[in-house]
């Protein structure tokens, strides 16, 4: 069919990940599951490390910070997704998907410039121990994650305003689970090079120049790491940020393999593969990386819950006096 309607449709249908409703009601058990465990996860490590003030550094000040990211990240994609396995119509308005685009590239190119921080709260630690506490200060900190939140902001405004520019006129079915760039320019009928260009400038620019920094960070800790004599030594420094390379792993491993490439070669199946990873299990696996592989946090936890039990037992005498 030609593309000759040039009339804005008022709203979209996100086709979703499978036509059986079978799957689907499994599929909408599991991402419940996935969601309730992603808000409790999240929550609960920015609860603890508000709490506890021995976690009060610069390394869970980040990892606070990537929590509340990864528990807005959720919120913003499965709550719909939800919806949509439960319910036959699956539409989602014009305002709605480009709110939904927004978000998403704002958390997610937020999240990779904290990634990076934490790299270099690493570096510091370990390549230079003795400058730590004044090269990492409150201020300095408090710095990194206001630029990380800014340059998400003005990543998702650029891509925002591109794609605002688009008509869509012959088809508004999405087919994917949410607003994504590449599925949405799918449906564009005007040309649409000039603007994948600007959204893959901006995009790659945000992969790379986060992905270079957390490179040359760990490339001089493992350098430094390798200079250490003892087998213990070496052990408690890769324990350290280990963690955080893992999460790492998995959080470029996906964003690479779906958004680093033209739209062109968009994949429905790989690439809603890679797309729930990176939405709704990475999210969930977050905390549980930077608390079961970390015995501060799980003494953080056991501390804040002594802490909350001999509340109770004083309140408990107070009340009996």
């Amino acid at each position: 069919m030609g593309r000759k309607n040039n009339t804005q449709v008022p709203d979209f249908i996100l086709l979703g990940l499978t036509d059986s409703e079978e799957v689907q009601r499994v599929l909408f058990v599991l991402f419940l599951l996935i969601y309730l465990v992603t808000m409790l996860g999240n929550a609960g490590m920015i609860l603890i490390i508000r709490l506890d003030l021995q976690l009060h550094t610069p390394m869970y000040f980040f990892l606070s910070h990537l929590s509340f990211l990864d528990l807005n990240y959720s919120t913003v994609i499965l709550p719909k997704t939800l919806e949509n396995l439960l319910t036959s119509t699956k539409y989602i308005s014009y305002v709605s998907c480009f709110t939904q685009m927004y978000f998403f590239v704002f958390l997610g190119a937020t999240e990779c410039f904290l990634l990076s921080s934490m790299a270099y709260d690493r570096y510091v630690a370990i390549c230079n121990p003795l400058h730590y506490p004044v090269v990492m200060s409150t201020r300095f900190c408090g710095s990194l994650v206001f630029a990380s939140y800014s340059i998400g902001f003005a990543d998702s405004f650029v891509n925002v305003l591109c794609m605002s520019r688009l008509h869509f006129c012959d088809s508004n079915v999405i087919h994917h689970f949410f607003c994504d760039t590449s599925p949405v320019l799918a449906l564009s009928c005007t040309d649409t090079n000039d603007i994948e260009i600007m959204i893959f400038i901006v995009a790659g620019s945000t992969l790379m120049v986060s992905l270079i920094t957390i490179s040359v960070s760990y490339v001089s800790i493992l350098s430094t790491i390798l200079k250490i004599t003892s087998t213990s030594g070496k052990r408690r420094a890769f324990s350290t940020c280990a963690s955080h390379l893992l999460g790492v792993t998995i959080f470029y491993g996906t964003m690479i393999f779906t958004y680093l490439k033209p739209s062109s070669s968009y994949s429905l199946g790989k690439d809603q593969v890679a797309s729930v990873f990176y939405t709704i299990v990475i999210p969930m696996l977050n905390p549980l990386i930077y608390s079961l592989r970390n015995k501060e946090v799980k003494n953080a936890f056991i501390r804040v819950m002594q802490k909350g039990e001999g509340s109770g037992h004083l309140k408990q005498a107070m009340l009996n006096f």
